[in-house]
């Protein structure tokens, strides 16, 4: 096991990783940025090192300045949280050639899924169900005019370093195809230096969920079942839960098979999702892998008593999956609680948080580092915690998240506690009845 962990990471993750690490024996080293000298995972670590300005680009994503962090303090394993370096090929890479073990996936794993065009392709030689598309990226203008007709209008147009709903159009009819497909390529350029693009069938009426994997070196996989992500905005999640109320146990068991499958096609190691958009006929399609701890794993978490933290940091240790496979028995559901304006179009609101109060009692968890006090600075995402409730059913999930949300005071800066206090009244949405284009016509103002 190793003996000191530096987290490559800021805020609530970073806090997350080190209060594990605490509770297996391992010692800390927490980096931050000179906005993040306050931050409590700062406070609470073993150690602390300084690597540098409030810029990502400058502190939180300059690999030789947390290598460089790792050898002064010796830590022997880096935990890169979600986001950041998480899932770069080029640091998992750096911190092998340096003696430091990367908590997450290997260079060749990040690689073979990091590139959607060829995460696509290994998934369909591995017998993972996968959307029509084109067999590989597009040539030019006309080979994507005629695999269009082939798969079939509607159509997505993606970039193959895409993230974020960067890079995509949907194009309904060849019309509108030219237009989409310039356009789709001038910003996938300008995102991420990358124009390359594929195409898949336009799923309708889709739900994205979400498998939990894990694999050893052994050869070893299980899942932990889904989580419904289907509740997002700008392809960015607000809401996630376990299990999803359009699951079936059929397609539960169908799902969980295939996502095994595509752990041991990359010979996985480590924590994961398997990513999916299911149809109104409950088909499912692979859609993309994880190959990092996610946002959402709380949820999964407390349906199964699992520390999934303290899982990937066995498995990074060379032990055997202690995980099952789970079917669950009980429901839990996550809020991010977003340092945004819901009612001005979710802009960013950093700031002072003047008062704060969280809510409690049994089945609340929350994750979240800030206090009263604390400055959110305006550098990073604007998510500052994450409030999970977990009850027997659905309805009484919902019912306490609702009386949580109440509790909740975060006063000085705007926050998306009203957004989530609205949606757990929609009718809708208590009734498990909703897609990934939910919030296209929900209205927090009716």
């Amino acid at each position: 096991m190793f003996d000191k962990i530096l987290i490559a990471n800021r805020g609530e993750i970073a806090l997350r990783v080190l209060r594990t690490c605490k509770e297996m024996g391992i010692k800390t080293v927490a980096v931050y940025s000179t906005a993040d000298r306050d931050s409590l995972h700062v406070r609470f670590a073993d150690e602390a090192v300084c690597i540098g300005p409030p810029q990502s680009s400058d502190s939180y994503l300059d690999i030789p300045k947390i290598i460089a962090a790792c050898e002064i303090t010796n830590a022997d394993a880096v935990h890169p949280g979600y986001g950041f370096l998480s899932e770069n090929a080029n640091f998992s890479r750096i911190c092998a050639e340096n003696g430091i073990k990367f908590i997450g996936a290997s260079p060749e794993m990040i690689e073979s899924m990091g590139d959607k065009a060829t995460a696509k392709a290994t998934m369909e030689k591995a017998g993972v169900p996968c959307i029509p598309g084109s067999k590989g990226l597009l040539k030019d203008l006309p080979d994507a005019k005629k695999t269009a007709k082939e798969v079939g209008y509607p159509i997505m147009l993606k970039a193959t370093a895409g993230g974020g709903g960067k890079g995509m159009r949907v194009v309904w009819k060849e019309e509108e195809l030219e237009d989409a497909w310039e356009s789709a390529r001038k910003e996938a350029k300008t995102s991420f230096a990358n124009d390359g693009m594929y195409m898949e069938k336009f799923i309708e009426e889709p739900r994205h969920i979400e498998i939990q994997v894990a694999g050893d070196k052994f050869g070893n996989a299980c899942h932990l079942s889904e989580r419904d992500c289907s509740i997002q905005r700008r392809h960015q999640k607000l809401v996630e839960e376990v299990p999803s109320p359009f699951m079936t146990q059929k397609l539960r068991k169908a799902m969980g098979r295939a996502a095994i499958k595509a752990v041991k096609a990359i010979k996985y190691e480590g924590v994961g999702t398997v990513e999916f958009l299911v149809d109104k006929h409950r088909n499912f399609y692979f859609m993309e892998m994880n190959t990092r701890i996610q946002v959402e794993h709380t949820i999964t978490e407390e349906v199964i008593n699992y520390d999934l933290i303290k899982e990937q940091i066995k498995l990074a240790a060379g032990e055997k999956i202690e995980g099952k496979e789970y079917f669950p028995q009980l429901h839990a559901i996550q809020c991010r609680i977003n340092a945004e304006d819901p009612f001005n179009d979710f802009r960013p609101c950093p700031g002072k948080i003047t008062d704060y109060h969280e809510p409690g009692g049994h089945g609340i968890r929350i994750d979240t580092h800030v206090y009263a006090g604390y400055v959110i600075p305006p550098y990073y995402d604007s998510m500052i915690s994450k409030l999970i409730t977990v009850a027997q059913t659905r309805e009484e999930a919902i019912t306490k998240m609702e009386r949580a949300l109440d509790e909740y005071f975060i006063e000085g800066i705007k926050t998306t506690i009203p957004f989530h206090q609205k949606l757990m009244k929609d009718e809708s949405f208590r009734k498990g009845n909703f897609t990934t284009k939910f919030m296209e016509t929900f209205d927090i103002n009716k």
